[in-house]
C-alpha cells in the first residue's frame, strides 16, 4: 500500500536539522506532526517551532530548506507566525516543498535564493476502510486542498481556482516564477543551493526536478618538488662519475 507522505518522511529520516540562533530560525528538516514523531523519525514538530519563535522578541527571520511533511503541523506553525509580534522575513534557501510552502507563503516578506524551489500540490493521506470511509476522506482532502489554495491566493497574484489547478499538476516554482505568481517577493543570487537541495530525497513527488549537479571538484594541486629526492639523484650521479673515473 503506497503512502507518499510516509515514504517522504522515511526517505529523509534524520537528514535535516532545526535550530534557532539569535532572531533566526532554521527549518532545514521535514515537518512532522508531533514531538513523538520527531523523536522517532527526526524532523521538526510545531511545538518546538512555536517555542523557538516565541523566544524571539521583535522581528524574526525564518530560513527554509524542507522537502515538506505534515500539512496540519505546518498549519500550526503558520498560526504561530501569525501571532508573532514582529515581522517575519522568510528565506527559501533550497526547497520549500509541499507543507513547507505554507510557511513560505506566511512570511511578511519572502526571499528566494537563485536555484531554490517552492512546490505546491494536492494533499496526501492514507485511508483504510469501506467506501463510506474513503468517501469521507475524499471530502476531507477536498476541504484541505481548497483551504491551501485560498491561502496561496491571499498571498499571491492568482485566484484560488488558478492555484488549485497548479496544485493538481504538482507545480515546482523557481524564484522568478514564484515572484510572478506572488508567493515570493525577491530573488537573491548569493549562495549556492545545490548542496541544500541535494540533501533531500524527493522521489515521492511526481515532477521533482533532477538532482542538482554538484560543484566540480577543484583540480588536484601540483605536487611540491621533493628536494630530498633531487639531492639523492645528484649524489647518485656523483658516485657514478667517481666510479667511472
Amino acid at each position: 500500500m503506497r503512502n507518499p507522505l510516509l515514504n517522504l518522511i522515511k526517505a529523509n529520516s534524520r537528514r535535516g536539522s532545526f535550530r534557532a540562533e539569535g532572531n533566526t530560525i532554521y527549518i532545514y528538516d521535514v515537518i512532522v506532526g508531533s514531538e513523538l514523531e520527531a523523536e522517532w523519525w527526526g524532523g521538526i514538530a510545531p511545538e518546538s517551532f512555536a517555542k523557538a519563535l516565541a523566544a524571539i522578541e521583535g522581528d524574526a527571520i525564518l530560513r527554509i530548506n524542507s522537502p515538506g511533511g505534515d500539512v496540519f503541523a505546518a498549519r500550526a506553525m503558520v498560526q504561530a507566525m501569525r501571532e508573532h509580534a514582529g515581522s517575519i522575513t522568510v528565506h527559501v534557501d533550497g526547497y520549500a516543498a509541499s507543507a513547507a510552502s505554507l510557511l513560505a507563503a506566511a512570511g511578511d516578506r519572502t526571499v528566494m535564493a537563485e536555484g531554490a524551489f517552492i512546490m505546491i500540490h494536492e494533499s496526501w493521506t492514507l485511508t483504510v476502510g469501506n467506501k463510506a470511509d474513503h468517501g469521507k476522506t475524499q471530502t476531507l482532502l477536498d476541504q484541505i486542498d481548497r483551504s491551501i489554495a485560498e491561502t496561496y491566493a491571499a498571498r499571491g497574484r492568482k485566484s484560488a481556482e488558478d492555484f488549485a489547478a497548479m496544485m493538481v499538476e504538482e507545480t515546482w516554482l523557481g524564484p522568478a516564477e514564484a515572484v510572478e505568481v506572488g508567493l515570493a517577493d525577491e530573488v537573491v543570487t548569493s549562495g549556492d543551493t545545490r548542496a541544500a537541495r541535494a540533501k533531500w530525497n524527493v522521489d515521492a513527488y511526481r515532477h521533482a526536478p533532477a538532482p542538482p549537479p554538484q560543484p566540480a571538484a577543484p583540480p588536484p594541486a601540483a605536487a611540491a618538488p621533493d628536494q630530498n629526492a633531487a639531492h639523492r639523484l645528484r649524489a647518485h650521479r656523483l658516485r657514478l662519475l667517481h666510479a667511472s673515473a
